[in-house]
């Protein structure tokens, strides 16, 4: 149990440009505090997620992922954050069939006027994935060559 107090995990973060992102950035200048365990990857849209992007993060030592966009009919690109809505859900109920808890990949709408929301959203992600505890199970075996 000492290990998972001390736990500080790894979170990647898939952010939409035109909305996620701003709120991210929108937070910064705001200076809302919120955890530094977030990576920030930005991408055009969330619907450019790729599920692939989501298991390589864990197989390189990502604790849990969190993909962000525009809250929906807010998308830039009209539906893409509609597929990616679909496409997280395929994603996540096989991840649960291979035994990924559900706190670790999680899916959000913020808008880039929405920087107080963004720290509840990465409260919400880091905490989640502290009950769990570090993730093991993709991690690629580390060769000693």
């Amino acid at each position: 149990m000492a290990e998972k107090t001390d736990f500080e995990p790894n979170i990647v973060a898939f952010l939409c440009n035109w909305c996620s992102y701003a709120g991210a950035d929108l937070a910064g200048t705001s200076r809302i505090q919120y955890p530094s365990n977030v990576r920030v990857i930005r991408v055009m849209c969330s619907g450019r997620v790729n599920p692939l992007f989501v298991m390589n993060a864990l197989q390189q030592g990502a604790d849990g992922v969190l993909i962000s966009g525009c809250h929906p009919g807010d998308c830039h690109y009209m539906q893409g954050n509609y597929y990616a809505r679909r496409r997280f859900n395929l994603m996540r109920n096989f991840l649960e069939y291979l035994g990924v808890e559900p706190q670790r990949v999680r899916m959000s709408w913020v808008s880039a006027s929405e920087g107080a929301k963004w720290k509840e959203v990465i409260e919400e992600v880091v905490n989640g994935v502290k009950e769990v505890g570090p993730m093991d199970q993709f991690k690629r075996r580390q060769l000693n060559w």
